[in-house]
């Protein structure tokens, strides 16, 4: 048996508690967010997800790495019907709506296909399916919770379309996975 840790309640809240008030999100975390209907911001909780704007401080984790996973904040973008452009992830991704309804959204061949999520509803996508997700509701305080699984999430796949239309936005991804403007 393992010995426990000893873990007060001044430590427990400094490094492992995340307040609302203390969230910041970026705009420009992701290839797909200056694409018309994906805006939203994205708010790094624990770990930094599979960030591509890794200079961006607003998408410090507010609790810094954790193991296995990393969670983050999706906030809608009132009227857009915003969220997540096809992408896919060498792991499982979980999508819980906690404000507003949502639907992700995956394809099945060339057919995309769409679930309505309520909050607290939750889905588990699989390992290399292209999926995304839109804010339904259009609610000013639309929140989704996204859980990237696995020691290594990886970089973002995108579908060969949201690559063609980020590049017309002024936005491409390296090879090391890292955003940069393109001229």
């Amino acid at each position: 048996m393992m010995d426990a840790p000893k873990i007060s309640v001044e430590e427990m809240e400094a490094r492992y508690v995340a307040r609302e008030k203390d969230i910041r999100g970026s705009d420009l975390a992701y290839i797909d967010q200056r694409i018309p209907g994906h805006e939203r911001e994205i708010c790094n909780v624990i770990g930094m997800n599979v960030t591509e704007n890794v200079d961006d401080p607003a998408l410090v984790p507010v609790l810094g790495a954790a193991h296995g996973f990393s969670l983050v904040y999706n906030r809608g973008k009132a009227g857009s019907g915003s969220g997540a452009a096809l992408h896919t992830h060498p792991t499982e991704e979980v999508f819980v709506p906690l404000r507003g309804s949502w639907e992700v959204v995956w394809l099945e061949g060339d057919d995309e296909r769409a679930i309505r999520l309520d909050p607290l509803d939750v889905i588990h996508v699989p390992v290399g399916v292209y999926r995304g997700f839109r804010c339904v509701t259009g609610e000013a305080d639309a929140l989704m919770l996204a859980i990237v699984g696995g020691p290594d999430a990886g970089h973002v796949g995108w579908h060969p379309s949201v690559v063609e239309q980020a590049r017309a936005t002024g936005l491409e991804v390296d090879d090391e996975g890292n955003l940069r403007e393109i001229g």
